[in-house]
């Protein structure tokens, strides 16, 4: 009973991005059907959390049985998103302009790394080509040291699969007053490029040099990074305001000179030194007991796989356990319509007599 309940959307699945899309919408109570392809995808995991809440129906977009089961499955959809290479739904018949004709309500969502034009748009790449042409990853590493990738978070996840939720509920709203439908062409070098409209604000306002590893919140100063612990593990910091970084200091121990320097760029590299032999004097575990639950601005750098352990995420039901896999539960959360995982993963194609039956089709 989320908020997307009675809502239809077709997933012609991909890689990545697109499925995690895929499970926001079913997460939220939305009726999410995989299109997948006949055969073993190279990419296919064993255990693939994004599958989760959906159906599957197993098509071959390139025979006609497949394009017109497809097609009237479409008829029923109030979306529908894909992640080919711009033309390619097109060669198969299936592109907005072909779809808009069953239904001219739905909403088409393409999603792609360069967006459906420009010189790029046809050429292959992945997450780090992405963030590395919005700006973004230029930005993140240590100073003196090549950009580090920030996983694939930034360009597929933040910049692609969020971005083309978003732009799809935006749409299906518009939807609902104009009964029109329209495509939602996402970029995820735009997405990510989005992402850094606070920096592109801080260089305008002058309080950004170009460098890596110098500045507010790339690691340059001795209140916002991370540490080591006497124990081999890491600890995060991020006292940005001097009233937080008050309560750091009294808790510390350590003299009130330490203020006097708080947005000093000049000391802050000698600082972060002084930090980082005093984080080593104690285990991480002594550090949450002195620093946890205050306003020190501090956490635990906790491997993902147990962070569904951590007091705080225990007492909000961040993660669930479904099938006997522990794993992170539908976000947001509502008040009322409260959002619920409807099963496990979706075995790839077993579905499809049911939804071949639910549309008329033997």
């Amino acid at each position: 009973m989320g908020p997307l309940s009675g809502y239809r959307i077709i997933e012609v699945v991909g890689i990545g991005p697109g499925p995690f899309a895929g499970m926001m919408f079913a997460d939220m109570g939305a009726d999410v059907i995989a299109v997948d392809r006949p055969g073993n995808g190279a990419s296919e995991m064993a255990v693939d959390i994004n599958r989760r809440g959906k159906r599957s129906i197993e098509l071959d977009l390139k025979t006609r049985d497949g394009r017109e089961t497809f097609l009237k499955l479409c008829e029923t959809a109030d979306a529908l998103f894909e992640g080919y290479r711009p033309g390619v739904m097109e060669k198969f018949g299936l592109g907005p302009d072909d779809m808009a004709a069953v239904n001219p309500k739905l909403v088409y969502g393409r999603m792609t790394g360069w967006g459906q034009t420009g010189p790029l748009a046809k050429t292959a790449g992945h997450d780090i080509n992405y963030i590395a042409l919005s700006g973004a990853l230029h930005a993140m590493g240590p100073a003196g040291a090549p950009p580090s990738p920030p996983l694939n978070l930034v360009g597929d996840y933040g910049g692609g699969a969020m971005m083309l939720a978003f732009g799809l509920v935006s749409a299906m709203l518009e939807a609902q007053k104009s009964g029109k439908g329209q495509t939602v062409d996402v970029s995820m070098v735009e997405g990510a490029s989005l992402l850094m409209s606070l920096f592109h604000s801080m260089a305008a306002s002058h309080r950004w040099a170009p460098a890596r590893g110098v500045n507010l919140l790339d690691g340059g100063t001795h209140f916002y990074g991370t540490y080591e612990t006497k124990d081999g593990e890491h600890v995060s910091f991020g006292a940005i305001e001097p009233h937080f970084m008050q309560i750091f200091v009294e808790r510390a121990g350590l003299d009130e000179s330490w203020m006097q320097n708080h947005f000093n760029p000049g000391e802050w590299p000698r600082l972060k030194q002084e930090l980082t032999i005093l984080f080593k004097t104690k285990t991480s575990a002594e550090w949450q007991e002195l620093l946890e639950g205050t306003d020190a601005c501090f956490a635990p750098a906790i491997p993902f796989w147990e962070a569904h352990k951590h007091p705080h995420n225990v007492a909000r039901g961040s993660f669930v356990e479904v099938d006997g896999l522990v794993q992170p539960g539908p976000a947001p959360k509502f008040s009322r319509t409260k959002p619920e995982i409807a099963h496990g993963p979706a075995k790839k194609g077993a579905d499809t007599d049911t939804i071949l039956k639910e549309l008329g089709i033997s």
